[in-house]
């Protein structure tokens, strides 16, 4: 990097969700407490121990992209072109007048093409490996989702997939920031996306008991840092930015939600899907975070928590934040919107990230609904069940993922 980190501004945003695929409603929903988690009627669960999902409800990829291209698009790709497309749109932005090797595309997964691979591998065991379809590898592969979406804009810049399970998008996130900052590129198109609502998907984290298991009420059963909580809810969607480098997103008039201002990431190095128990390694994601934006620990007023609703991730945050934030962790306002959405892997930093821009943007931090009795050591300002309006100038967004890898990211007010 030579001279001066360049500034980098959100200017487009992009989401499909349990919750809906357009801004508004998506946002509305989200601050009104309702709950994205329903029955899932992808294929029937009856034989699996649990039933329900943050699924995408009435997805017709034809009526979106037409019957060939969805054809060649897994659902994960599917949803992050559609976010995509959105993000675009929202921004306002003309690729045309850009040049192509300055605009690039980052794009996390934490599983990839789960829909296809299954589906070719009934193929294979059914009618023989002669009849595997020959877009199975370029469907099913993780960087499937950002080379299609640089293919459609004709985008030539900085191109790359992140797979780091649920700081998946967090880190595509972070990387595309940093692409821009050192003068690499002036637009990227960056997020996540995740459709492991499969056979495999349902049925591998149940068997690792990471699911909550509430069949009989699935509205209420992600309840991060509630005392009941009992495993997260699989989520599937999108969520994709634009950031751009601030003076061009000026020059050209766009509408700017939030400044990128740090990124910190860091590895546990413990264990494969536990979370370290004293939170030691999402503390130094936050605290690098915070170095690299230049901040102090109270300069932030809000965190949009990983907060999964598992018995040992919630507890860890809560612990990391207080060591990062010391005194300050207990005015800080900190929420889960997994309570509403579930968890969408390695989408949920793109969506989360979404969020915390529009809680700056709007002046509402959405709630974590079904917090009814705060777990043993959640004894920290979760805003419980309700939205609450109040300016935020500074907000931190939190990812944790299974392998270790955490990833904070930093945003604040825009200021010319």
């Amino acid at each position: 990097m030579i001279g001066t980190p360049r500034r980098v501004v959100i200017t487009g945003m992009g989401v499909v969700t349990a919750l809906g695929d357009q801004l508004e409603e998506f946002w509305s929903a989200l601050c009104a407490g309702r709950s994205g988690v329903a029955p899932l009627t992808l294929f029937d669960t009856t034989e699996f121990k649990v039933h329900f999902g943050g699924q995408v409800h009435g997805w017709d990829p034809a009526a979106r992209f037409g019957v060939k291209e969805a054809r060649h698009l897994d659902r994960f790709a599917q949803f992050a072109m559609a976010a995509s497309m959105s993000a675009v749109a929202d921004s306002g932005i003309n690729f045309e007048s850009l040049p192509s090797h300055m605009c690039g595309v980052i794009i996390g997964s934490g599983i990839g093409g789960l829909n296809e691979f299954e589906a070719q591998h009934s193929v294979m065991m059914q009618k023989g490996p002669s009849r595997i379809s020959p877009f199975t590898i370029p469907k099913l592969m993780v960087n499937a989702a950002s080379g299609q979406v640089s293919i459609r804009w004709g985008l030539r810049g900085p191109n790359s997939a992140i797979a780091t399970a649920c700081a998946s998008a967090a880190n595509a996130i972070g990387d595309a920031f940093k692409v821009i900052q050192n003068g690499m590129a002036d637009v990227m198109v960056t997020g996540g996306s995740e459709a492991a609502i499969t056979h495999m998907g349902l049925g591998g984290f149940a068997s690792m008991r990471a699911l909550s298991t509430r069949n009989e009420d699935p509205t209420r059963a992600s309840r991060p840092f509630d005392r009941d909580r009992d495993g997260f809810v699989l989520s599937e969607g999108a969520g994709i930015l634009i950031l751009e480098e601030e003076s061009l997103a000026r020059k050209r008039g766009a509408r700017i939600y939030a400044e990128m201002l740090g990124y910190g990431m860091s590895a546990d190095g413990s264990h494969i899907t536990a979370p370290d128990e004293e939170g030691r390694g999402a503390a130094r994601a936050m605290q690098l975070c915070l170095d690299d934006a230049g901040l102090g620990a109270d300069s932030i007023d809000y965190i949009n928590a990983h907060g999964t609703s598992t018995g040992l991730g919630d507890l860890a945050e809560t612990k990391a934040m207080k060591l990062v934030f010391g005194p300050h962790a207990k005015k800080l306002q900190i929420s889960s919107t997994k309570s509403e959405l579930g968890h969408l892997l390695g989408a949920s930093g793109g969506v989360e990230l979404v969020i915390s821009a529009l809680a700056i943007e709007r002046g509402v931090l959405p709630p974590t609904i079904n917090l009814e009795n705060p777990g043993e050591g959640c004894d920290l300002d979760y805003i419980p069940n309700v939205a609450r309006e109040t300016r935020v100038d500074r907000v931190m967004s939190n990812s944790f993922g299974f392998g270790g890898h955490n990833a904070s990211l930093l945003i604040g007010r825009y200021q010319p």
